[in-house]
């Protein structure tokens, strides 16, 4: 089983949206029992908060399904503990890096699924929450392809 953590500044917005389309397109692929998947912060500053309500209207809107959960930040613990953690920009990837020297190369962006070195932009700032769906979900479905 592929063991696979989503990283973002706070765990309310980009990677618990990435959580909930990859285990959304893992079950549509008939994969999902291939798969332990779950999402994490760099920063303290939401831990214990669910899913930003935007991002929930999001997957409403989109047909993926959700569960009520609890933003966390990432652990020493979780290098060992995941086969690969993907991050949603370059500070998340700086700070992942700062807490795991990455001997494994387990650390990715999650555009560079498709070949891309761009961000997926946060949209707690940007407020577009269609376009940073739009890039979840082409690097997801690239990410899924490439297990």
């Amino acid at each position: 089983m592929k063991k696979i953590l989503f990283v973002c500044h706070g765990n309310i917005c980009r990677s618990p949206m990435a959580e909930m389309i990859m285990k959304e397109l893992a079950r549509k692929a008939g994969r999902a029992g291939d798969f332990f998947i779950e999402s994490a912060a760099t920063s303290r500053e939401e831990i214990g908060n669910d899913i930003y309500p935007p991002a929930k209207a999001k997957l409403r809107q989109e047909g993926i399904p959700f569960e009520r959960r609890a933003a966390r930040q990432i652990r020493f613990d979780d290098y060992e503990k995941y086969d690969l953690l993907v991050g949603m920009d370059g500070e998340n990837i700086r700070n992942m890096e700062r807490l795991w020297p990455d001997t494994d190369g387990k650390i990715k962006k999650l555009l560079s699924f498709v070949g891309s070195s761009r961000d997926v932009a946060d949209p707690w700032y940007t407020g577009d929450f269609d376009a940073t769906f739009d890039d979840l979900i082409t690097g997801c479905a690239a990410l899924l392809k490439s297990l």
